[in-house]
């Protein structure tokens, strides 16, 4: 929770470009309209926050006087690393001491005007804050309340502190990861969880403002990271426990990585169905393997798996990554080059569809950003736009809020707000 200030304290610096307020961009998106306080930190609950402000809503960041423990992760660019933006894009900035009574009263009356409010502080601070779901309910009854939490609200490890790595592990996503011979646990190297979770989080804020279109009425929204990644995996990592009568304690997950090497390079594919498997073999000069016994159904290809494998390997001999991919394309297989995360950027699928856009983001200069993947034909959402700096819309949110400018300069004066310096 946000630590106390001193008694006073002094406004926070200007950021890098200029410091004049900057106002609620113009009304875009499939959300525009939606207000959200968004009281998150780290990487799930404000990675959330940006799709629903990507999407059109007005999403105000409510951090501590230090700010975001994220935004400091560059020393190049204090208060702006690339994540940092990557998750907070498009927002506005409110530094505020919740622990201060004044800093309660200001979050009660931004609550008052709030559709959605989000947190994942640890199970009970939020309540021990005298902010928890049923009290800003009682005075908001149409509040969307957001939750997220690593294994959710009660259990025996609710209070264990918890990170994307501690989520892959407990869900039975590094099992399925494992290396096929050694058969050790491995992590998705990305961070999967928090932001698998992030995007459940946005789907499940926007069902339930489309709820309460139809009654009126606000409802708290749980989603636990555990929760989400267990969701995740199920379709394939977890179908062989699905059938009770069934459950094979020592099955295993997929025994390839479906990464091939060939002379250059690297490439995937894939033949699940018979002609699949039939252009495979055509594409491989093994037409033989069509009618082997032992690949001849769906069936018999995945009870002898690593067998199947161990051939495909030898017979991709020495084949380029161009040329093989040229003949599983001839003979309809699906397949793709593997690519650097560099190469991704040049590559004309990605270039064409216009995934990746530049910003200008204080602090950082010019930044590539993923622009919002869902493309909506009649309320578009807004392009990427920069992070703010801590407190960069504080006076903003206060005047629409409806404090005087001397109410205003007092709560800085007192240490109970943050705020960029004015320019002058």
């Amino acid at each position: 929770s946000p630590a106390v200030p001193p008694a006073t304290s002094p406004p926070l610096p200007a950021p890098p470009a200029p410091a004049a307020a900057v106002r609620s961009p113009p009304a875009a998106g499939p959300l525009a309209g939606v207000r959200v306080l968004d009281l998150s930190q780290m990487l799930a609950g404000p990675a959330a926050g940006q799709l629903l402000a990507d999407q059109g809503a007005d999403v105000v960041k409510v951090e501590g006087l230090t700010g975001d423990i994220t935004r400091n992760g560059r020393t190049a660019s204090p208060g702006f690393s690339p994540g940092f933006v990557s998750c907070n894009r498009g927002k506005r900035s409110i530094a505020l001491d919740l622990k201060h009574p004044d800093g309660q009263a200001i979050l009660w009356r931004l609550l008052e005007n709030a559709d959605v409010v989000a947190q994942n502080y640890r199970p009970g601070v939020m309540e021990r804050l005298g902010f928890g779901y049923a009290a800003v309910a009682a005075r908001n009854p149409g509040i969307v309340y957001l939750s997220i939490s690593g294994v959710g609200p009660k259990g025996p490890y609710a209070n264990k502190r918890v990170y994307d790595p501690t989520v892959q592990a407990l869900s039975g996503l590094t099992d399925i990861q494992a290396d096929p011979i050694t058969g050790r646990p491995k992590m998705v190297r990305t961070l999967v969880a928090d932001k698998t979770t992030a995007i459940f989080a946005a789907q499940a804020v926007t069902s339930a403002l489309f709820a309460r279109s139809q009654t009126g009425k606000g409802q708290h929204v749980e989603v636990s990271m555990l929760d989400v990644m267990m969701s995740f995996i199920w379709p394939e990592g977890m179908a062989p426990f699905s059938v009770v009568e069934e459950d094979r304690l020592e099955a295993l997950a997929t025994a390839h990585d479906m990464i091939f090497e060939t002379s250059d390079g690297y490439v995937t594919f894939g033949a699940v169905s018979d002609r699949e498997w039939a252009g495979l073999c055509t594409a491989l000069d093994r037409p033989d393997l069509i009618a082997d016994e032992r690949f001849v159904t769906q069936a018999m290809r995945s009870a002898n798996r690593q067998e199947r494998m161990e051939t495909v390997e030898a017979a991709l001999g020495v084949h380029s990554s161009d040329g093989i991919i040229a003949r599983l394309e001839a003979n309809d297989v699906p397949c793709m080059k593997v690519m650097s995360r560099r190469e991704a950027l040049d590559d004309p699928q990605v270039i064409f569809n216009g995934i990746v856009v530049e910003i200008d983001q204080p602090g950082l200069g010019r930044l590539r950003q993923a622009r919002p993947a869902a493309l909506f034909s009649e309320t578009p959402s807004h392009s990427p736009r920069s992070a703010p700096a801590l407190g960069q819309h504080t006076r903003d949110i206060l005047t629409e809020a409806g404090f005087e400018e001397m109410e205003i300069a007092a709560f800085i004066d007192r240490g109970v707000v943050g705020a960029v310096a004015k320019s002058k």
